[in-house]
């Protein structure tokens, strides 16, 4: 019997990837999608790759005879969701970030625990190419124990074409809790260590003075549970007409006891560079694995999960993870236990 998923808010283009997964699965039914802001709801109409069937959440929610509720809201709005489809007894499939506050996840823990319910997050990462390689070759030990870790998650602002709603007070959260969350899933994930400290974290409005509350500038440090460290940049700074394709986008460098792994997401290979070698290795990309998140929530909610999978403990962790770091950012709060 197909799994059957409601579909919560279009406000973010990547629910669009979300729906369309799950229109080419058979074991998956669209049954519901609702859309309450009527600008919203009509780009969606226009866009001829959905079909609304309601523009008030709580009378789909109510009146739908679903499994999961997919959630593509703004950002603040999406923990409300969750929570209130969690409570209906729904599993929750969402775009990141899960949630703007810490009292929201803790909610959305204590629903998913309590009634057997699943949480899955868009943690694309976890399918490209250059990080399932980077994986494998960490999990094989060629690096020997790794102490440190840089990554840029810098994305382009694109200021214009990005929803209205990044810019208005109490929508977006937090440029840490947007972009850093796919680096707090997937390090953990590619490296077997977790993170067991905020050290520091900033946030500064840095390229956009018209809307000042909006902090675009966002940098970390933080410590794994082997005592590496990690720095990392997830700044909207990158050109607005060349971000995604650049060598910088999603670039991470593993420093190892054996040697150096680099990597981005838009590289060809993936460089080592080994002690003992006189030359870099240049390492073929594995086979995409194209909505692996996905996957992955499905075998959850199966109970079918298999060593590494996203499930929805990890997801709960990488989302207190951006949210901790957040906060530290936020109140400018320094050696922060992530002591969970």
């Amino acid at each position: 019997m197909a799994l059957k998923i409601a579909v919560a808010g279009f406000r973010h283009g990547h629910i669009y990837t979300i729906y369309q997964l799950a229109k080419e699965r058979s074991d998956i039914e669209i049954v519901a999608a609702c859309e309450e802001d009527e600008a919203s709801r009509a780009a969606a109409v226009k866009t001829g790759l959905v079909t609304i069937t309601h523009d008030n959440f709580e009378e789909m929610l109510t009146g739908t005879d679903c499994d999961v509720v997919a959630i593509g809201d703004y950002y603040g709005r999406r923990g409300w969701l969750a929570i209130q489809a969690l409570t209906a007894g729904r599993h929750v499939l969402s775009d990141k970030p899960l949630c703007t506050r810490l009292e929201e996840l803790d909610r959305i823990e204590e629903l998913a625990r309590g009634k057997k319910l699943k949480v899955g997050c868009m943690f694309s990462l976890r399918g490209s190419p250059p990080f399932l390689t980077a994986r494998r070759i960490i999990q094989e030990g060629r690096l020997g124990e790794i102490q440190a870790i840089s990554f840029g998650g810098q994305h382009p602002l694109s200021l214009g074409q990005r929803p209205g709603w990044y810019f208005e007070p109490g929508k977006h959260g937090g440029t840490i809790n947007d972009l850093a969350i796919h680096a707090f899933d997937a390090l953990p994930w590619m490296t077997g260590h977790h993170f067991a400290m905020v050290n520091a974290a900033r946030c500064w409005n840095a390229f956009i003075p018209q809307y000042p509350h909006f902090q675009d500038g966002a940098q970390m440090m933080l410590t794994m549970d082997n005592g590496g460290g990690v720095l990392g940049d997830v700044s909207y700074f990158l050109p607005s007409d060349t971000g995604y394709s650049l060598p910088l986008y999603w670039r991470m460098t593993f420093f190892g006891r054996l040697g150096i792994l680099e990597t981005s997401a838009t590289a060809a290979a993936v460089t080592l560079y080994l002690h003992g070698e006189n030359q870099p290795v240049q390492v073929p990309l594995e086979p995409a694995l194209p909505g692996a998140y996905l996957d992955a929530f499905l075998r959850d909610i199966n109970g079918e999960l298999s060593p590494g999978d996203l499930d929805t403990a990890a997801v709960i962790r990488a989302s207190r993870i951006a949210l901790i770091a957040q906060k530290a950012a936020d109140y400018h709060l320094r050696e922060v236990k992530l002591d969970f």
